[in-house]
C-alpha cells in the first residue's frame, strides 16, 4: 500500500489515513529544530526483531518469536539511507539491542514471558545492510527506552547533542519508549515513520499518532533531509 494524495494534492502519509478527521489537526507541522548536531538512535534491528528477508511474518515468527517478517524489510532500505544520512553530516550514531546477559538477572523488558533462559543463536546480530561501522555505539540494554539505567544521556551531553533522531522496531514499543524519554530528557525528539516498524500496523499507526500530538515530530528521511538542505 502507497501514500495518497488529497484532492488538492498534499500527500496523505499510510498510517494517518484512520486518523478521525476531527483529531487529525492535532498531527500539526513540524515545529522543532535540528540544532547545530544530531544523533540517531536505531533501536533494536537485529533479526531476532526483524527475521530473515524474504520470509512471511509467520514463517519470520517460527523463526524469532518476537520478528516483524515483511515490514521489517519493507521499512530497512530507509533505515539504511537514513543512517548514511547521518554520518554523512558526521554525527553520532547509536545502535541498541538487547543484552541477553544483563536480562537474566534484571528481567525483560516487557511483560511476556520467555521461554528459554538465552536468547536465540543470531538474534543480537544486525543484517548487513544496517550494520554498524567503526565509531558507531553498540548500546545493549535490558528494557524497552535505550535511556533507561544506560549511559545514552551522557553519552549525547558529552557529544554536544541538541536533537534525537529515533528509527527501529517496535513503533509501539521500544521506538515510543526511547522517544517518550529522549523528550524527557530535553531533547528535541524526531521519529522517522518510514524507517519505523512493527509487527502490528495498527499499533505502528497508532503510536506514531500519538507520538507526534506529544513527544516527537515525526517525519519521513526525505523529509529530514530537507530539514537539513
Amino acid at each position: 500500500m502507497s501514500d495518497r494524495t488529497t484532492p488538492e494534492g498534499a500527500v496523505m502519509k499510510r498510517w494517518t489515513q484512520n486518523v478521525p478527521e476531527h483529531e487529525a489537526g492535532a498531527l500539526g507541522a513540524g515545529r522543532l529544530g535540528l540544532g547545530q548536531r544530531s544523533a540517531l538512535i536505531v533501536v533494536d534491528v537485529t533479526y531476532g526483531f526483524t527475521g530473515s528477508a524474504g520470509l512471511t511474518l509467520d514463517e519470520a515468527r517460527q523463526e524469532y518469536s518476537t520478528a516483524a517478517g515483511p515490514s521489517a524489510w519493507e521499512a530497512m532500505p530507509h533505515i539504511a539511507r537514513l543512517i548514511e544520512l547521518v554520518r554523512s553530516k558526521s554525527m553520532p550514531v547509536v545502535y541498541t539491542r538487547s543484552s541477553a546477559n544483563d536480562q537474566a538477572f534484571v528481567g525483560r523488558a516487557t511483560k511476556k514471558p520467555r521461554t528459554g533462559a538465552r536468547l536465540a543463536d543470531g538474534f543480537g546480530d544486525f543484517p548487513g545492510t544496517i550494520a554498524p561501522e567503526t565509531g558507531d555505539w553498540v548500546l545493549e540494554k535490558t528494557k524497552a527506552s535505550a535511556f533507561f539505567q544506560t549511559p545514552l544521556s551522557v553519552f549525547l551531553v558529552r557529544e554536544k547533542v541538541e536533537s534525537v533522531i529515533v528509527c527501529g522496531v517496535s513503533t509501539s514499543g521500544c521506538v515510543r519508549a526511547t522517544a517518550v524519554d529522549s523528550c524527557s530528557n530535553g531533547f528535541s525528539t524526531f521519529v522517522v515513520d518510514d524507517a519505523c516498524f512493527d509487527r502490528s500496523w495498527f499499533a505502528h499507526c497508532n503510536n506514531l499518532f500519538d507520538m507526534a500530538t506529544k513527544y516527537a515530530d515525526v517525519l519521513s528521511v526525505d523529509e529530514l533531509e530537507k530539514k537539513w538542505s
